[in-house]
């Protein structure tokens, strides 16, 4: 974060936020170059545009930002992603002091680059660094952006260097920062005695499942479960995937890296909370040893499943999962899945599906979505649907036929696996930019990360 944000700097470039509306008196009382430049170039301060404005020597002076006033995150992003190197001061006159952190927040996830597989060195590697807003939360800003950034990089990150051992230590060393604890269940033999689907779905890669449980929090405060599909990548297994489906499955982890991200953001912040973290780290490769279309698994609970479809395996992997969320006796449990097309169909890529057994938690992530700009849309748990789930030989098949309402079917599976009376939200994320937005760049994503945060920030508070 050194790079992002700097305490203080004799010599900075003013940053001067401006809406179409208000941009005739942004420029009154200034040099009236500036005005004369913006009439030249056709600035009118229309959100993302960039307006650089020369001082009499010819260096940067001033940079006139659009924005959108609903919008305040993403004042600054576009600024960070394309100014050249120096130091910039944010004219704060006329925002609210909420505007002001979140504009700090969007200027530190425009600074976001993925840069681990690049050979050549960035050709300009002066920093760009916002000085500190006044009375801003720092430590609040910068543990948003690194959450986001850390959820991004795991997504990013090729799959042959995060596969089930990786993201095992990636939690590990998570915990390990913030004081918790990380148990990984890592032996062949206990993962297929004690999650069983979970065993089932990875079994047929070299790369071993693995199951992690991280705690955090003390233990009187109230209990909150976060889960995390971590298929490190998707072939589909038997009912393998089409080429132009598969290219992207590395992100078929974006749900455990939601769910850690979002950990580490909890944890940095000292939410009151009890907080466990639970993720089934797989891969589904297509071998001798795959699970096959047909076959019935016994999960965690003691429920049969029967096999429709190999390439539904991710809610095989949540079922174990939830099935140990219950045990805990949670106030809450937050699923994240990168779980089925369907909810792309429904909502897009750019918004996070979710059901919810409880209208409260449901209600409670409408403002906070609104204000972090993290589109959220709640979708049905229709009850009747359940008839798409019957099995001639088994509890329940694992994917419906007919290819309708897949999204509310798959949520009604893992419902089966909560506890009626637990509060319960399921997000199907896509976990990925297809395009490139000021502060999102193409690939990976925190979807609902920063909505979920607010509402448990909201609902318990902080211990310190």
């Amino acid at each position: 974060m050194e790079s992002v944000f700097v305490d203080e700097s004799s010599a900075a470039v003013e940053l001067i936020p401006v809406t179409p509306e208000s941009l005739h008196a942004a420029l009154e009382g200034r040099p009236a170059r500036y005005a004369r430049w913006a009439q030249a170039t056709g600035f009118t301060g229309e959100a993302g545009g960039i307006l650089q404005i020369a001082g009499d020597q010819g260096e940067l002076e001033a940079a006139l930002v659009g924005y959108d006033v609903g919008q305040p995150l993403w004042m600054l992003a576009a600024a960070a992603e394309s100014l050249p190197g120096g130091n910039y001061r944010l004219h704060e006159a006329g925002l609210t002091a909420e505007a002001i952190e979140r504009a700090a927040v969007g200027w530190g996830l425009g600074r976001y680059r993925f840069r681990r597989y690049r050979s050549e060195p960035p050709t300009d590697d002066t920093p760009v660094r916002l000085i500190w807003p006044d009375g801003v939360d720092r430590e609040r800003v910068t543990s948003m952006v690194a959450a986001v950034g850390h959820t991004r990089d795991l997504i990013n990150t090729a799959p042959a260097d995060l596969m089930p051992d990786e993201l095992a230590a990636e939690a590990e060393g998570l915990a390990e920062r913030h004081g918790g604890t990380a148990r990984v269940v890592a032996d062949p033999d206990e993962v297929a005695r004690d999650w069983p689907c979970i065993h089932a779905v990875g079994r047929a890669s070299e790369h071993h499942p693995r199951v992690i449980e991280l705690t955090w929090g003390p233990e009187d405060a109230p209990p909150v479960v976060l889960v995390g599909k971590g298929v490190c990548f998707d072939s589909g297994g038997l009912n393998i995937k089409p080429d132009s489906a598969m290219r992207q499955m590395k992100k078929d982890m974006g749900g455990a890296a939601t769910a850690l991200g979002l950990a580490g953001l909890i944890m940095r912040a000292g939410l009151a909370v009890r907080l466990t973290v639970l993720v089934g780290a797989v891969e589904n490769a297509v071998g001798s040893r795959s699970f096959r279309p047909g076959d019935v698994l016994t999960t965690r609970s003691g429920r049969t499943v029967e096999i429709d479809n190999t390439d539904a395996e991710g809610r095989l992997v949540l079922a174990d999962l939830l099935d140990r969320a219950g045990e805990l006796e949670p106030a809450l449990v937050v699923d994240f899945a990168t779980l089925t097309g369907a909810a792309r169909v429904a909502v897009g890529h750019e918004i996070a599906a979710f059901f919810a057994s409880d209208d409260a938690w449901a209600a409670a992530l409408d403002e906070p979505a609104r204000a972090w700009d993290d589109p959220v849309w709640r979708l049905p748990l229709h009850a009747p649907y359940r008839h798409m789930l019957e099995s001639d030989v088994a509890d329940v098949v694992n994917a419906s036929s007919g290819g309708q309402a897949g999204a509310i079917t798959a949520a009604l599976f893992l419902q089966d696996f909560v506890p009626a009376e637990t509060p319960w939200l399921h997000f199907d994320i896509m976990a990925f930019n297809t395009r490139a937005r000021p502060g999102r760049p193409k690939g990976g994503e925190a979807m609902g990360l920063r909505a979920v945060f607010a509402a448990l920030e909201a609902r318990f508070g902080r211990v310190r």
